[in-house]
């Protein structure tokens, strides 16, 4: 099966795509959705823009692991987050495009622990593990608990993948603008770091980042490649994004209204922002999967 989006054909096309999908970040309003019930290897894909024309591929995606450093601040991915859309081609420039879910469901909100919450104060490691984990979890539940929550920061068209730097794992493989969501009672709901008109802005890869010090040269990886139906399903597993010379901007909105002037910059210090770029670092790793839109509709 080959199905012509451009220069690639369909195979090598959803491959250097695939990783795109990996930085989970992308959450979007979405116009109202057509109801679609793909079957058997192909359900996977049910929330797919499959009624946009402009649409050749879908695909959903699993950030398993990694961690998203900014200031003084590391936070592991340790629960999944799951990415689906579709994914679009530019005119004839070599970027794709990512299209929301049919449904507006593109990426779940999936809140990440900060280690140490609000105090910042984590388990000696002189400590038993046992005890360690009963203290961290203490610090790490209540009214101490934070968690952290990337969003996009723009629409999902302003993401742009550049196919041949995915596949030779050279130069900017996805540019995603995104804004950090901090959660907790006392920081409210509006407490971020970065926003639409000030976000951060991740330029990832698969290759080897050139980070400004201290910040060291890291790698990632375009991952394995399996087919199924085939060839109109493609998993990729092992892939890995990464860029670490991005910078961050000061959180703004938290405490509320009347307590933001004071909490800010309270926060700002506590994370050490705004944070210069070869302080900050993004690692997303996980499973996807592709498919040709034209056979997800068959399977229906």
């Amino acid at each position: 099966m080959t199905v012509h989006t451009g220069r690639l054909t369909a195979p090598r096309r959803m491959l250097a795509l695939a990783l795109a999908a990996l930085a989970s970040l992308l959450v979007v309003s979405s116009a109202a959705a057509t109801e679609h019930h793909p079957k058997g290897a192909f359900a996977p894909f049910a929330d797919c823009p499959l009624s946009n024309p402009e649409v050749p591929l879908c695909t959903v995606a699993t950030t398993s692991s990694g961690e998203f450093t900014i200031g003084k601040r590391t936070v592991p991915i340790t629960k999944t987050i799951t990415l689906q859309g579709g994914l679009k081609v530019i005119g004839e420039t070599e970027e794709e495009e990512l299209v929301a879910a049919e449904d507006g469901n593109t990426l779940s909100k999936t809140p990440q622990t900060v280690p140490g919450g609000l105090l910042g104060i984590v388990a000696p490691e002189f400590l038993p593990k046992w005890l360690q984990e009963i203290f961290n979890n203490f610090i790490n539940e209540g009214l101490t608990g934070v968690t952290e929550t990337t969003e996009l920061a723009k629409s999902a068209s302003s993401v742009r993948v550049d196919v041949e730097n995915l596949l030779t794992e050279t130069g900017t493989a996805l540019k995603l603008p995104v804004k950090v969501k901090l959660n907790n009672a006392f920081l409210g709901s509006e407490c971020y770091i970065g926003s639409s008109s000030n976000p951060v802005t991740l330029n990832l890869t698969t290759g080897e980042t050139k980070p400004p010090e201290p910040n060291k040269p890291i790698h990632g990886a375009k991952g394995e490649i399996g087919f199924e139906e085939g060839g109109n399903i493609i998993n990729l597993t092992g892939g890995s994004l990464v860029d670490n010379a991005f910078s961050a901007p000061g959180a703004h909105g938290c405490g509320g209204f009347l307590l933001e002037l004071l909490v800010d910059p309270a926060i700002n210090a506590e994370l050490g922002l705004p944070s210069a770029a070869g302080h900050n670092t993004a690692i997303l790793n996980g499973k996807l999967a592709l498919a040709s839109a034209e056979a997800v509709k068959a399977s229906e």
